[in-house]
């Protein structure tokens, strides 16, 4: 039986949930100052837990600059407690460079006022992460607390024990078996605080391996709770073999880490015996999360890429625009904002920092891309002016279609490399442009000749981590040129849409059937994949929380529907369109009558370039109904039972079905354990069939009675963030019930997939997909003026490229300046069963030390540039100048 029960005194800050941050701010300027009068009065109050985000102190300095000096002063004498995040990380549908830079941003500002507090501090999060444990670590973090997603499955029904990822890290875990609340308003008289431990005492003894146990006293938005001294007293009396006291969590972890014999657990957790983890979650508020998504690919697979590029030129790496880019996105990141279990109003807020963070990460990508092409040295008979430069920001060269935009007022052009081939180009697209969209001073001084916009492609390769330069040269005399060009594809234009509705290049046959289903030939086995990107559109009776289908549902795909079906070919990418217009019930009563008296609209969008194993599809749904869920089916799954996806830095296998789910109601679980997971940026079966590739969606599941379709959760619409007695998670309301019309998601929205074949190299077709190729278009004329570059850049460049003997390499995660220090970090993680080794090249860098992801301690170093990581292991390199 325990002894000693340890009294916690904390908030949880929910920056914004169902109020939003505004709302949230002024709360804190109240509360604060009661705490900060309590620790500064009251030598016997050990201390009050700032809920282990940054953020809440980033707020309050922000609306009450006065009080700066006394809570910094308190929190170097270890009274108050931040770190060591930024804000309370979502773990499962945000990526692993956001989580890792959560852990970076919150500890290095807790540094520069005191000592953090070294916890993986997530009480609230919908879920545990599999590589939670390698993040820590990666940080000097040894010590972890949450609640939801555990359960006796996973190994232990005790509430300390180890966790271990598949590398060896590990932490010891303080859990919270009823959550971080069960202190919270704690009454004063004895007969009704009686009536309140009875209920939690049976519940943390029967788990605790310590002798201690934790009652944390707070809530979300709890004001400090001024009699808590008489309620210890009140406690006291009640439990005379226990002794109460004001503390903290490292006390217990303290105890914790000297108990022998604690059970070890491995994997990701995310069992709903005992508490709500909301396993659908991910597709809610689908066009937010498709943003996030869309922002976290574009900053750490381009622009820190890009940055790091024009860094080692000679260009200065602004780490302040980065860290503005990034807070804008974490504050996104806090579990109700990524959940996006929240009202309307703080929809839109999230959509506005959204939109916020985007502009900034396009608008520094084209800066640094400018920079650089504005530099390029002018070779003879290379021209004087006009260039476009094509970057790749993967450590290997590519060989593929470059598809770009090219601005001129040239009649006619050619493209001539710096070696003088001249590039055979075809021109897809072209529109005039306004003179004054291009530059201000044109039209100030008369000239209003307009411009014209060109989309261009054409198949080059290049290099590693680097960039090739093409020479934009007026070509009069080019049999090829501009104006032929244009002829071609006009007297061919009623030809190519008239074309049979089929895409081939050398991997992959897609024949476009007659309801908009593709069937998909594997042209490197001969393997057929039919029905591929069926709709299916059902019931959702759930809220903000979860999906939850009627008891007796009405199911409509669109087997037997007539699509509409346009054909293009190019000489380097053959293009698509299917538009499936579907009678659907407008709302859930319509449903219960089986009425099809609604619409919703879905337009593929295929484009299938040459030599290239992925099908690229842009979704775009027109949606006028209410509480339904969207998914497109990919059947012919040879899955084996199991799925494969990647989570944050590794892979992770998943059964199909949860085998709870024959005893989930006997057992009075806290949600159906449906087989619904997160993936990042792909997912397939185990063995054979068509994976695939997301740049916007987030959550599948595997469906059918031989588990042998694949579902992505298009979008889903509903009207309420809390609803009680859902079909698949009876009981109680999760959140509360209120009504948010925005989440029923009317309207037009868009979705950006990929499709292969190729599962064995999956990984790397994903971050290829991921990493388009980049462009830049120098000219004579731009809006915004800059002065020259005092040096010049090569026409050519790479920074420096991966070999490797083995063709499943490690992946790219990030490259990037070092926050100290004039190196760059590279990090490099394995989702592959096998340890892979490979070698950096480079002429001016080289590959220096391993390091932590903090990027302050050095594990070893690396004299002969040689690296090798194991399955599911991610590491942090530091590369200096040679």
């Amino acid at each position: 039986m325990a002894k000693q029960v340890h009294i916690v005194p904390h908030f949880h800050w929910d920056r914004e949930w169902y109020f939003t941050a505004e709302e949230s701010k002024i709360l804190l300027v109240n509360d604060m100052e009661e705490i900060l009068e309590r620790l500064e009065t009251d030598e016997n109050y050990p201390c009050f837990i700032l809920d282990g985000q940054t953020c809440v102190l980033e707020d309050y300095f922000e609306v009450a600059p006065e009080n700066r000096e006394r809570t910094e002063k308190l929190i170097r004498e270890g009274k108050l407690r931040i770190g060591p995040w930024y804000t309370q990380t979502d773990e499962m549908v945000v990526g692993g460079e956001s989580i890792l830079r959560n852990l970076l941003y919150g500890l290095r500002d807790s540094r520069k006022i005191g000592e953090p507090m070294m916890i993986g501090y997530l009480p609230d999060s919908f879920g545990q992460s599999a590589r939670m444990p390698q993040i820590l670590n990666g940080f000097g973090i040894e010590r972890s607390l949450f609640w939801r997603g555990t359960s006796e499955r996973m190994g232990t029904d005790k509430t300390e024990f180890y966790w271990e990822d598949e590398d060896g890290s590990r932490v010891v875990v303080q859990l919270l078996p009823l959550g971080y609340a069960i202190g919270k308003y704690l009454p004063e008289e004895r007969e009704a605080l009686k009536k309140r431990m009875e209920k939690y005492m049976p519940v943390l003894e029967r788990g605790n391996t310590t002798g201690h146990l934790l009652v944390p006293n707070g809530h979300d938005q709890m004001p400090i709770q001024k009699n808590i001294v008489p309620v210890m007293e009140q406690m006291q009396n009640l439990y005379p073999d226990k002794e109460f006291v004001l503390s903290d969590y490292e006390a217990l972890f303290e105890v914790a880490e000297r108990t022998p014999g604690l059970d070890t657990l491995r994997g990701e957790f995310l069992d709903g015996k005992y508490m709500r983890v909301h396993r659908s979650i991910y597709s809610s508020r689908a066009d937010l999360k498709a943003a996030n998504t869309r922002i976290e690919n574009k900053i750490t697979n381009c622009l820190e890429p890009l940055a790091s590029i024009a860094y080692s030129l000679g260009f200065p790496y602004h780490h302040s625009l980065f860290e503005a880019i990034w807070k804008e996105l974490l504050k996104n990141h806090a579990h109700d904002s990524m959940g996006c279990c929240c009202s309307d109003k703080v929809h839109r807020a999230i959509a506005d920092r959204y939109f916020l963070a985007e502009e900034r990460t396009d608008r520094l990508m084209e800066f640094y891309m400018r920079k650089i092409a504005d530099a390029v040295a002018v070779s003879d008979g290379m021209g004087d002016t006009d260039k476009l430069v094509v970057f790749n920001c993967l450590p290997y060269s590519r060989s593929g279609v470059v598809q770009v935009e090219i601005t001129t007022r040239m009649k006619t052009f050619c493209l001539r490399a710096e070696d003088g081939r001249e590039i055979d180009f075809e021109i897809r697209e072209s529109e005039i442009v306004d003179p004054g969209l291009i530059d201000r001073q044109i039209v100030h001084y008369g000239n209003y000749d307009p411009f014209v916009r060109y989309k261009v492609e054409f198949f080059d390769e290049i290099p590693a981590m680097g960039y090739r330069t093409y020479a934009i040269l007026e070509d009069s005399f080019n049999s090829s040129n501009n104006s032929s060009k244009l002829e071609e594809k006009e007297t061919e234009k009623k030809e190519k849409e008239s074309a049979k509705p089929v895409l081939e290049n050398e991997y992959l046959k897609i024949m476009i059937e007659e309801n908009g289903t593709l069937t998909i030939t594997d042209k490197t086995d001969q393997s057929v994949y039919r029905k591929i990107l069926m709709i299916e559109d059902g019931s959702d009776d759930g809220d903000g929380y979860d999906y939850s289908p009627l008891e007796e549902d009405f199911v409509i795909t669109s087997e037997f529907e007539k699509a509409e079906i346009q054909c293009q070919r190019g000489a380097y990418a053959q293009n698509a369109k299917i538009k499936v217009s579907m009678a659907i019930p407008k709302n859930l009563s319509s449903r219960k009558m089986r009425e099809r008296d609604g619409s919703v609209e879905v337009v593929f969008d295929l484009e299938l370039k040459k030599a290239d194993p992925v099908l690229g599809v842009n979704v775009t749904v027109k949606n006028t109904a209410d509480d339904h869920r969207i998914r497109l089916l990919l059947p012919d799954q040879d899955s084996r039972g199991y799925s494969v996806s990647d989570n944050q830095f590794g892979s992770i296998q998943r059964l199909a079905v949860d085998p709870a789910i024959k005893v989930w109601e006997k057992e009075k679980w806290s949600e159906r354990p449906d087989a619904i997971y997160p993936f990042l940026s792909y997912v397939s079966g185990l063995g054979k069939g068509v994976g695939v590739i997301t740049d916007s969606l987030r959550e599948y599941e595997l469906t059918g009675n031989q588990a042998d379709t694949l579902a992505i959760t298009l979008m889903r619409s509903v009207g309420v963030l809390g609803k009680e007695e859902l079909f698949r998670r009876p009981g109680r309301p999760s959140g509360i019930k209120m009504q948010t019309p925005d989440s029923q998601l009317h309207g037009t929205y868009t979705f950006r997939l990929g499709l292969t074949c190729h599962l064995e190299s999956l990984p790397e077709r994903a971050k290829e997909y991921l990493t388009p190729l980049l462009a830049y278009n120098k000219m004579g004329y731009h809006a915004m003026k800059l002065n020259p570059s005092p040096f010049k850049t090569p026409w050519t460049y790479s920074l420096f490229r991966m070999e490797s003997e083995t063709r499943q390499t490690p992946v790219l995660s990030a490259l990037k300046k070092a926050e100290d220090g004039a190196g760059l970090i590279a990090r490099f993680y394995n989702p592959y069963q096998k340890k892979n080794g490979f070698d950096v090249k480079s002429v001016e860098w080289k590959l220096s030390k391993e390091v932590k992801m903090d990027e302050n301690e050095v594990i070893a170093d690396c004299e002969t540039g040689t690296a090798e990581v194991s399955h599911n292991q991610v590491k942090t390199f530091l590369l200096e100048r040679a």
